[in-house]
């Protein structure tokens, strides 16, 4: 029998959404065609208010918050590395209008809506993550983003909804090869090219799990490069070498893998309980053009479970 995660059966764990993950989804996956009352492209939006149904139905949980991404490319990691991301192309104007509808909506239905102008929502997820574990409290990642594993503790999960897949501590250090707290130093070492994060070329996941099985953490590795050339596997010697020479890179890059605190989140747990606004919802169903049916569905789903919120 395999061994029960903890999060995934605990009705008190907090839920955090890291939401443009399932935006870009809706774009997509939903027919172009869907629009809002007043005729804009809204078939994003659709696919992340259908995402957020799916998921209250199913889990219906008690703390929650949805975390936004407000900037591609003016955040505090652009102030230490000023390349950060810039392989990346902004949002097309249709789509980054769909944002402001899905915050608006997550809003409405009395959800913590939350977004930072110089933090990414990674942050936000792993400054709440934080607040959660000081408190006893479980919590449930809800992405496919790996970045995000690192957040996990003792009984915490990382959902990935679409895949229905669920990850505790122990099999994110079964898939990765390292525990939850080094995959920061793991990135930092290969680099990720997503996000343009420079590393050590031609150091690839698995021998960085090697090197931080072996020591630990980033900053025993760095205090031992010498010595890797004695580790028992193929290219230990040339491995050395490289990180020797790319010890500046693993360093900077380290500052842009872990996670930047958000202090502007509240730590009240009780902040995060799901409340919704009967007007607010009438208002942004009317912006979205929902139909009858649609506006019962969503009624009948909140008055059921947070009702006495």
């Amino acid at each position: 029998m395999k061994p029960s995660i903890a999060a995934k059966s605990d009705p008190d764990a907090f839920y955090l959404i890291d939401s443009s993950i399932y935006i870009f989804r809706g774009w997509h996956s939903m027919p172009a065609g869907l629009t809002d009352s007043k005729g804009r492209p809204a078939n994003a939006a659709y696919g992340f208010i259908e995402f957020l149904f799916q998921l209250l139905s199913r889990r219906q949980p008690k703390l929650l918050a949805c975390a936004f991404d407000e900037s591609l490319n003016t955040s505090a990691r652009n102030d230490i590395y000023p390349l950060y991301k810039a392989n990346r192309s902004s949002a097309p104007p249709d789509l980054k209008a769909q944002f402001s509808m899905c915050k608006d909506f997550s809003h409405a239905i009395g959800l913590t809506t939350l977004a930072s102008g110089n933090l990414e929502a990674d942050d936000i997820i792993g400054t709440l993550a934080e607040i959660a574990r000081d408190q006893g409290t479980h919590c449930v990642i809800v992405s496919a983003d790996k970045d995000l594993c690192q957040f996990i503790g003792e009984g915490d999960a990382v959902w990935n909804f679409a895949r229905d897949q669920w990850l505790d501590a122990r099999l994110i250090e079964k898939r990765f090869g390292v525990r939850p707290h080094q995959i920061a130093d793991s990135l930092a070492i290969t680099g990720d090219k997503v996000d343009n994060i420079p590393g050590v070329p031609g150091v690839g996941t698995a021998t960085a799990a090697k090197l931080l099985v072996k020591w630990g953490n980033l900053s025993a590795l760095l205090d031992n490069t010498d010595k890797v050339a004695a580790m028992k596997f193929r290219g230990a010697s040339r491995v050395s070498e490289l990180l020797q020479e790319y010890a500046d890179n693993i360093r900077l890059s380290r500052k842009l893998t872990g996670l930047i605190p958000d202090l502007t989140v509240s730590p009240q747990l009780t902040d995060y309980r799901i409340s919704p606004d009967a007007s607010a919802m009438e208002t942004v169903f009317d912006q979205l053009g929902f139909n009858d049916k649609r506006r019962t569905r969503w009624h009948d789903l909140l008055n059921k479970n947070y009702a006495s919120a």
